[in-house]
């Protein structure tokens, strides 16, 4: 472990960029953790009377249209959509990196099999396919991270056959396949392990898209209902206002969409590098 952090320091020490990404990405999850410790108002309450206000002192990021503190929901909104793209990305990484593994290793009529049907599922406007499995199921956050896991599946079940097809016939596998060991231990304890550097890339940007994915949802209404804060509802409530001047409530929630996106994209290279056993001698 320590050589490990010895080795993701001295990667951040050579990169300025990965290291201000993984700064940023500290820090949201600091925010997502301690949000409703750090909100000065109550981001729920409305305060109709100072409805509309511009950023100010008392109103960082000014008030939206029922008075709730803008900067106060921007917070909280940080737990919630992190929630929903680390729980969608993570299944859809753990249950496609299987898949793809044991298709890639066994090969065959299961690796054909499973590489049509990804490219079927693929074929489909993916934002449109959530749209369509959340309407179905209901519009709950559950169901916003069964669509997006389900709609980033086909990413990891396709990238993982190709890393493991390429390594399958090499000399240590076929080592432990000569000493004896299963076909579920090679996959698991030799292929999988040995591809994550390779994957670690499409985890990041991932994690963008499916924030991306969840607030889009909300913004057309099939995601999150108010008043909850989210980012995507803060948009959709604020683009009524922007002919009006109040540039407040689509400004700072499309800036945190933007930077996080931006943040967890320049993060993928620095993963790679960190995570590459190759990258240590």
């Amino acid at each position: 472990m320590s050589a490990t952090l010895k080795h993701a320091a001295w990667v951040l020490r050579g990169n300025p960029v990965t290291a201000l990404a993984a700064t940023g990405a500290t820090l949201l999850v600091l925010i997502a953790i301690f949000a409703p410790w750090l909100a000065p108002h109550d981001p729920i309450l409305s305060n109709v009377p100072m409805a509309l206000q511009p950023p100010s002192a008392t109103y960082w990021a000014g008030t939206d249209q029922l008075g709730r503190d803008v900067f106060s929901r921007l917070l909280v909104a940080t737990r919630l959509d992190l929630a929903i793209a680390v729980s969608a990305v993570g299944i859809s990484f753990a249950a496609g990196a299987v898949i793809g593994s044991f298709c890639g290793y066994i090969g065959g009529w299961l690796d054909k099999s499973v590489g049509r049907l990804v490219d079927v599922l693929m074929a489909f406007p993916l934002f449109v396919l959530a749209m369509a499995m959340v309407a179905a199921l209901g519009n709950r956050v559950e169901n916003i991270v069964i669509a997006t896991a389900f709609i980033n599946l086909p990413f990891y079940i396709r990238f993982a056959r190709a890393e493991v097809n390429v390594r399958r016939n090499l000399g240590w596998v076929e080592a432990a396949r000569s000493g004896g060991e299963s076909h579920m231990t090679i996959v698991l304890r030799y292929l999988l392990p040995n591809i994550l550097p390779a994957m670690a890339v499409q985890i990041s940007l991932n994690l963008g898209w499916a924030i991306l994915n969840a607030a889009g949802l909300s913004f057309i209404g099939l995601g999150v209902q108010p008043p909850t804060p989210e980012w995507g509802i803060m948009v959709a409530e604020g683009a009524r206002f922007i002919t009006a001047g109040q540039w407040w409530l689509v400004a700072y929630p499309g800036l945190a969409l933007m930077l996080t996106v931006l943040c967890f994209n320049l993060l993928g290279d620095g993963l790679r590098d960190i995570l590459d056993p190759r990258m240590r001698t």
